[in-house]
């Protein structure tokens, strides 16, 4: 099975230094950003990033409830929940993970990669749960707390509500007519194997279907779903 590489040591050096912290055991980067996908058929369970996601999940739990709890010393434990959701869901994850630009150095196979799972927020997230663990795992708790409190501390009053994809929005569009559920295709692909364009065309029941490209099949489909909720709102649907 082939896959995306991280370009060596120089790639997995950058990406240590945008967690602003010298690794020790520089294998642990590379760990954290490398998809199941990309393991190949005889996978060793440590070769991907869910252990390590598994173990940054909890320290990211930790360092958040101590961040509430010194900056809201007024708050009642109902709000710091609804507070602490907020800033350990998935949304908050991909949020940081693309400002560090970290989804430009996961690792993927080939097949995730043609089909657009780089720009999948749940991968992102993923990935940064893994990165965290992986700063805990090599720096210890001191460590992984000051990369949390870097990244976290400007989202603590920010309105970290998920965004209405294109996709989402048309679905919830057709459910509320009572109308079958949009269904995407490829109709169409070109470009070379390598960087493919991807023809996606969506269909929803009393509404002519667009067609649209993305060099992957998740932005084709976002951009169809965008073009034929630009249709239904100049038709007045």
């Amino acid at each position: 099975m082939s896959s995306i590489e991280p370009k060596g040591f120089s790639e997995l050096k950058l990406v240590a230094d945008k967690l602003d912290h010298k690794f020790s055991k520089l294998n642990l980067v590379k760990q954290a950003l490398t998809h199941p996908s990309a393991c190949g058929r005889n996978r060793i369970i440590a070769d991907s990033y869910e252990r390590l996601e598994f173990l940054g999940d909890r320290v990211l739990g930790l360092v958040i409830a101590d961040m509430l709890l010194r900056n809201f010393p007024d708050e009642s434990e109902g709000s710091l929940a609804k507070r602490f959701t907020a800033l350990v869901r998935r949304e908050a994850l991909a949020f940081v993970a693309r400002s560090l630009g970290l989804e430009k150095s996961i690792v993927l196979a080939k097949g995730e990669e043609e089909s657009g799972e780089r720009d999948n927020p749940a991968l992102q997230a993923d990935v940064c749960e893994a990165l965290i663990g992986a700063l805990y795992f090599d720096g210890g708790y001191a460590t992984s707390q000051k990369f949390i409190e870097k990244n976290w501390l400007p989202l603590l009053n920010q309105d970290l509500a998920p965004p209405q994809d294109a996709k989402t929005t048309l679905q919830e569009w057709a459910q509320g007519r009572g109308l079958p559920l949009p269904a995407y295709r490829e109709v169409g692909r070109s470009g070379p194997p390598h960087a493919p364009i991807f023809d996606i065309e969506v269909k929803v029941k009393g509404v002519d279907p667009v067609v649209r490209q993305g060099n992957s099949k998740r932005k084709g489909e976002q951009e169809a779903a965008t073009e034929l909720l630009d249709l239904i709102s100049k038709n007045g649907s």
